[in-house]
């Protein structure tokens, strides 16, 4: 079972990623891995897993004595067209590799407007996607994207998305009771996995874990057919685990 330390630490990765980051952006001609911990206030044993991280995004490139300087990634951020189109490809870069690793179709979502958007995907036709059989802006109660965006809204939020999307019945096991729905999305936990055991679609099962990036709430999910039901948890933790990458391509 995960830890609470293991559920929160990509969020804590993020963070000190950025922190690295700043760091490096202000020393053009980069900085030994001692001096990185000594002006960004990080641990040493915390370094490697980061450097090695943010080299492989390209965020960081390793200089021939030993050194790290700001990587090609990170040099074309000034651009806003470049930022953007970077942003988008590092971010479905890290949805493939996601997806890759779980053996599970993945989904970005946000909630935006009053309304779920669901922003990118990756699957193939081996881990296919949902059959979108009901607008998921329609089925926010019955999808675990959903409601695990719906957990990061306020309660006069929930109720009124509720009250513009009326809670359908698709499967026997759908919650369709409002008073039911609103009490399980308060005592949802915010480090752990949000289910859909068959609500939306039978023979499908679907884990989503929150990723805000900044007022935005925002979710990252997955999706299993019910046949695979003995890897759900087990990836629904790996998701939760291996969110950082993603995180670090939303928030640059």
């Amino acid at each position: 079972m995960a830890t609470t330390s293991d559920r929160t630490s990509p969020y804590q990765s993020v963070r000190l990623a950025l922190r690295l980051l700043e760091t490096v952006a202000g020393h053009p001609d980069g900085l030994p891995e001692e001096e990185l911990a000594r002006h960004a206030r990080l641990p040493v044993a915390q370094l490697p897993r980061l450097l090695r991280l943010l080299c492989q995004e390209g965020y960081l490139r390793r200089l021939a004595d030993g050194g790290y300087a700001a990587g090609e990634t990170l040099l074309v951020l000034g651009s806003e067209t470049d930022r953007r189109r970077l942003r988008h490809t590092k971010l479905q870069e890290a949805l493939d590799a996601l997806r890759e690793s779980l053996g599970a179709a993945v989904y970005l979502a946000r909630y935006t407007d009053g309304e779920l958007q669901v922003t990118h995907t990756s699957d193939t036709p081996q881990t296919p996607q949902v059959n979108e059989w009901v607008d998921f802006r329609s089925a926010a109660h019955a999808t675990a994207i959903g409601k695990c965006l719906l957990s990061q809204l306020d309660h006069d939020g929930r109720q009124d998305h509720l009250s513009r999307h009326r809670a359908a019945r698709f499967t026997s096991r759908t919650i369709t009771d409002q008073r039911t729905l609103l009490g399980a999305l308060d005592r949802q936990p915010a480090t752990m996995p949000v289910l859909d055991l068959q609500e939306y679609a039978v023979g499908t099962l679907c884990a989503a874990v929150p990723i805000t990036a900044g007022s935005t709430a925002g979710t990252l999910a997955l999706s299993l057919p019910v046949t695979e039901a003995h890897r759900l948890r087990r990836a629904a933790e790996a998701l939760n685990r291996q969110a950082a990458p993603t995180l670090l391509s939303l928030t640059l």
